[in-house]
């Protein structure tokens, strides 16, 4: 037998429906068989190398269980982010009973674990449209190398306000910011520099627009300058919002939003002993466990009487305190912050309840208000000044919105929302750029949001902003449950806690429109991994 090839199961260890990862050499396998045949790619997501044989296979499509990465188990090609690129495909044949899965010649030890899909090649001279995507997060990356993966062959622009190029933002409040990881960290910028120049994808960093013309199919930038666009995707995300209180402009007090701001949140916490979080939610929480971890003493201040009692109720929002509280943050619940105290630095904060709590530094976590004040010509929403789109995420003639931005309906209730959620906003992207090269593709997604914390990863599937009940199974203080949030007898939302299988098979149940009922559930466990089989 070919020393790059071995015989890796018998064809009577998988049914249909099932997976399992293999060896061929040094190299991990993910087999599977759909309707009576094998197939074989790269057994890890990469996006963070999570073993794919922990998800569920939906069909003919493999879930990642950690951040729900979808990828074609026949070819290995990437269907949903956060995972950028495809994985590698093997031969596979069956002989007799065996089935034996074939590596490249090149030999085991050389295969990548992804592809990159093919892209088309920038050709002015036969397409000479202007395609503009204004935004470098995730909806932005996503949109520009699906234009190219979707064969479009015109000049791509991609413009951000920021000096960097495209970067991971889900880690700037977890690893990056507690130090575990580097600078340099792979995952932190998303694509080198070579990428874009190899796809002829023009990124310009530090370049602020002052205004959107949407009728005129133009951008104005704060010097002056102009550009003409034949369509355009706006994906500019949110401005974190500041406390409008006395002493909010004093040095040492931040927000969270871009890699600069994370950095000068890790060198204030190398001077500091005492650091005040300003809001408890997703964002809140996570830079109070990160900044526990550098040893500091951390207080977190907030309205609410528990953590994220808004999105996850009351019961779960608890055990998040007291996982906290068992590592040494403590919490001001019930209050805001009135004013900061300090010399040229903030020393203080004093809140309304009349306590004043010492700190050497305070990161201020209470939202973002979508970047759309640059636009005119398009429907903003009068509450939050969001961009209305439509079930294709077009605003106007030849504009796009993605991300938090977008104020979209949702197809399962037919009710208007923005989300601010990465992975919804690379799916948005994705969507966005099929659409602006004429694809006319709905857009279709189910939410899907994760969380990690000190010793918990939560992840959330879905989007709920009220319910009439929460349906348990299992209890939040045991850090081993799934809540499903029940509006009008619909299961809206679902949480989960070290259940990161059965939370893949429920965003593909919801995506299939296929969740047992209020009923079903209210009775008791149900295999749901099973279920999605049938």
């Amino acid at each position: 037998m070919n020393p790059n090839e071995a015989v890796v199961a018998s064809t009577r260890d998988l049914q249909d429906g099932e997976m399992k990862q293999v060896c061929v050499g040094q190299t991990d396998v993910l087999l599977a068989r759909v309707q009576g045949k094998f197939y074989a790619t790269g057994a890890y997501c990469n996006h963070q190398k999570a073993p794919l044989c922990d998800g569920v296979l939906s069909g003919d499509r493999v879930v990642c269980p950690w951040h729900n990465a979808c990828y074609s188990v026949l070819t290995g090609d990437q269907q949903e982010p956060p995972g950028l690129d495809s994985l590698p495909a093997f031969g596979v044949r069956v002989e007799s009973d065996q089935v034996i899965v074939s590596l490249p010649e090149r030999g085991p030890d050389t295969v990548a674990d992804y592809r990159t899909l093919p892209m088309a090649k920038y050709k002015p001279e036969l397409d000479g449209r202007t395609f503009v995507i204004l935004g470098a997060g995730a909806a932005g990356l996503t949109a520009a190398e699906t234009l190219r993966q979707d064969g479009f062959e015109g000049r791509v622009v991609m413009i951000t306000r920021e000096n960097q190029l495209p970067c991971d933002r889900t880690e700037l409040s977890k690893k990056y910011l507690q130090g575990q990881v580097a600078a340099e960290y792979p995952a932190i910028p998303l694509r080198p520099a070579e990428f874009y120049d190899q796809h002829n994808i023009e990124v310009h960093t530090g370049k602020s627009v002052a205004q959107v013309d949407a009728a005129a199919k133009t951008l104005t930038f704060e010097d002056n300058s102009c550009l003409n666009y034949d369509t355009l995707l706006v994906a500019t995300g949110g401005t974190p919002r500041q406390l409008k209180v006395p002493g909010a402009d004093l040095a040492n007090v931040f927000v969270l939003r871009t890699r600069q701001d994370a950095d000068q949140i890790i060198a204030a916490a190398k001077q500091a002993s005492r650091a005040v979080v300003i809001g408890a939610n997703f964002i809140g929480m996570e830079v109070a466990a990160c900044l526990i971890q550098r040893q500091l003493s951390v207080t977190v201040v907030a309205p609410g009487a528990v953590p994220l009692e808004r999105v996850l109720g009351s019961q779960v929002g608890q055990m998040i305190q007291q996982v906290h509280e068992d590592q040494g943050v403590r919490f001001q619940m019930g209050t805001k912050a009135s004013q900061f105290e300090g010399q040229s630095k903030v020393e203080a904060v004093v809140l309304e309840n009349g306590e004043r709590l010492a700190a050497d530094l305070v990161v201020v976590g209470v939202g973002v208000q979508p970047a759309t004040e640059l636009l005119q010509g398009v429907e903003l929403d009068p509450k939050d000044q969001s961009v209305v789109v439509d079930e294709y995420l077009r605003a106007a003639e030849g504009l796009y919105a993605a991300g938090d931005i977008a104020r979209f309906s949702d197809w399962r209730t037919g009710k208007a929302m923005r989300i601010e959620h990465w992975r919804l906003a690379a799916q948005q992207g994705q969507i966005a750029a099929h659409n602006m090269v004429g694809k006319s593709v709905k857009f279709r997604g189910v939410p899907f949001f994760w969380t990690t914390q000190l010793t918990i990863g939560l992840r959330y599937v879905g989007y709920a902003t009220e319910w009439d009940d929460i349906i348990f199974w299992g209890a939040p203080a045991t850090q081993k449950f799934i809540a499903f949030y029940v509006k009008d007898d619909q299961v809206l939302a679902v949480a989960g806690l070290s259940q990161d299988t059965e939370m893949a098979a429920i965003s593909e149940l919801m995506r299939l429109s296929q969740m047992p009922t209020v009923a079903e559930l209210s009775r008791g466990y149900i295999d749901l991994v099973e279920q999605l089989k049938h």
